[in-house]
C-alpha cells in the first residue's frame, strides 16, 4: 500500500517501532537517540516534494515499509550526501540523481524477510518514478543489503577513482543511465 505526503504520520508509531527493530541490529547499530529521530526526520520529510511511503502490514503489523521523495535541484549537504557527492561528482550527481526519486529508507522486519517484502515495496514505491528514475544509497558496511541489492537487479554506481567510501550508492533497475 502507498500513501503520499503527512498522511504517513497517521502510522508514525508503528513505522518507528519498525524502524527501531530493523535499525537497532547489526550492521546498523543505531541508538536510541538515532532511533527517536526517525520520527522527528518522518515529519519533516512527509512534507518533500513527491514524498511517498509504501508499506506491508500483517496481522502482526508494519512488516516492512519505504519512503521515498525527488531529489531536490540543490543537492542536499547533511547526512551521507557529501560522501555521495564526493564518489560521485557533481556533474554525475546532476545527471544521475536530481529530480530522481529517492529511496530514503528501507525497512523490513527479520520475520517478514526472505518472501519478496522487501522486492514489494521496491517496486511499489518505484512505480512512477519519473522517467524510471529511482536511485537509493547504503552503508558498504552492510554486506548482505548491498547483495540484496545487486540480486534485485540495482546497479552500483562506479565512485571516481580514489573516492570510494563508506556509502554505495545504487540505481533503479530500468534507470536509463543503469
Amino acid at each position: 500500500m502507498i500513501c503520499y505526503g503527512p498522511a504517513v504520520l497517521d502510522l508514525s508509531d508503528e513505522l518507528a517501532d519498525a524502524y527501531s527493530e530493523v535499525f537497532s541490529a547489526p550492521p546498523w547499530n543505531e541508538d536510541e537517540e538515532t532511533i527517536r529521530q526517525f520520527s522527528l526526520r518522518l515529519q519533516a520529510d512527509s512534507r518533500r516534494a513527491g514524498f511517498r511511503t509504501a508499506f506491508a502490514q500483517s496481522p502482526a503489523g508494519i512488516d516492512g515499509f519505504a519512503t521515498a521523495w525527488l531529489t531536490p535541484k540543490t543537492f542536499p549537504r547533511d547526512r551521507a550526501y557529501g560522501q555521495v557527492s564526493a564518489q560521485l561528482g557533481r556533474q554525475r550527481v546532476r545527471e544521475l540523481l536530481i529530480g530522481a526519486l529517492e529511496i530514503d529508507e528501507l525497512a523490513v522486519r527479520p520475520h517478514a524477510r526472505g518472501n519478496g517484502t522487501g522486492r514489494t515495496l521496491l517496486a511499489e514505491i518505484t512505480a512512477d518514478a519519473p522517467d524510471e528514475r529511482a536511485w537509493l544509497l547504503t552503508a558498504r558496511v552492510a554486506t548482505d543489503t548491498v547483495a540484496t541489492y545487486r540480486r534485485l537487479g540495482w546497479h552500483e554506481v562506479t565512485p571516481l577513482p580514489g573516492t570510494q567510501n563508506g556509502v554505495v550508492v545504487f540505481l533503479a533497475p530500468n534507470h536509463p543511465s543503469a
